[in-house]
């Protein structure tokens, strides 16, 4: 077991508070709450590593206004919670909701009384138990990384792990749905930090042209065929175009994690569960940027 963190922060506890205070002042979470919920988030985090966790080492890596506001929305706090629908998702201008709504209509298509359950009972368990015993979304959060594309992911594995239960293949081992994970079954904060410097590292090496495909395929989830229909091109080459696209992702990719000390049997888990939102939060291909790629083609968005 790995030794227990000193009882208390110490002095940066009460910094952590004062900073978290004067950026969300609507937000009034008593200094005594925001301490419980320090120790509690650390013993969190501390069960998903190997190694003894620090108080500076958790702190320094603290999400400070993310853990901030979780913990004021588990509190019931009022304004916590119209900050929280009120957030946008990554740089895409994209509201919480939407981005939800947007996970649900791909996961369930041309279902909408099911999309809308979908992220009508994610919403209700925020903080409230989904079972007898379970632990509500909300309360999983450790404050290590942002919060709102982490409840995005959690929403989209929960309901794909959901979707395959009764296959062959086995649910998603994702930390993020049922805590705590055994060591060797998790893909720790570490590689998605690196899988995410190595996809920001391949969207910034591509072209315009490339973005734009992607950008209509992922952002506007339109079909090979519509990108065509849309683009005026063959849809053979959209296609090729997709695969060559694809093909070079993977490759920069692994490259890049191989050079990081990737050591994983299975990559093709971390592109699953991390790919589609660190697309969906790069800044090119936010709706104004593919908007922009468009513009210079003498084309509007598609509505």
């Amino acid at each position: 077991m790995p030794d227990a963190a000193p009882p208390t922060p110490g002095p940066r506890a009460e910094l952590l508070y004062c900073f978290c205070r004067l950026q969300m002042p609507a937000v009034n979470l008593p200094p005594e709450r925001c301490e419980h919920h320090l120790q509690r988030t650390l013993v969190l985090y501390q069960q998903k590593v190997t190694e003894p966790i620090t108080w500076e080492k958790y702190l320094d890596h603290l999400y400070p206004l993310d853990w901030f506001l979780a913990s004021a929305c588990l509190e019931g706090n009022r304004s916590a919670w119209e900050l929280l629908f009120a957030s946008r998702a990554g740089r895409s201008d994209c509201l919480l909701m939407d981005a939800l709504r947007a996970r649900a209509a791909r996961l369930y298509p041309r279902d909408e009384e099911r999309q809308d359950t979908a992220v009508a009972d994610f919403w209700g368990h925020l903080c409230i138990s989904e079972t007898p015993g379970s632990v509500p979304v909300m309360a999983r959060f450790d404050g290590q990384r942002p919060l709102i594309p982490w409840l995005i992911r959690v929403f989209q594995n929960w309901h794909i792990s959901q979707l395959r239960k009764h296959a062959p293949a086995q649910a998603l081992p994702d930390d993020d749905l049922a805590m705590p994970m055994q060591a060797n079954q998790e893909i720790d904060t570490r590689w998605r930090e690196v899988f995410a410097e190595a996809t920001g590292d391949w969207l910034a090496g591509i072209s315009d042209e490339e973005v734009l495909l992607l950008g209509l395929r992922v952002r506007y989830r339109m079909s090979q065929r519509e990108v065509a229909q849309f683009l005026k091109v063959h849809e053979g080459t959209i296609s090729r175009r997709t695969d060559q696209l694809r093909e070079q992702c993977l490759q920069h990719i692994a490259k890049h994690l191989t050079q990081a000390g990737w050591t994983g049997d299975d990559l093709f888990e971390l592109i699953r569960t991390e790919m589609i939102s660190r697309l969906l939060d790069a800044p090119r291909l936010s709706v104004d940027a593919v908007a922009r790629i468009l513009a210079k083609k003498g084309k509007m968005a598609p509505g």
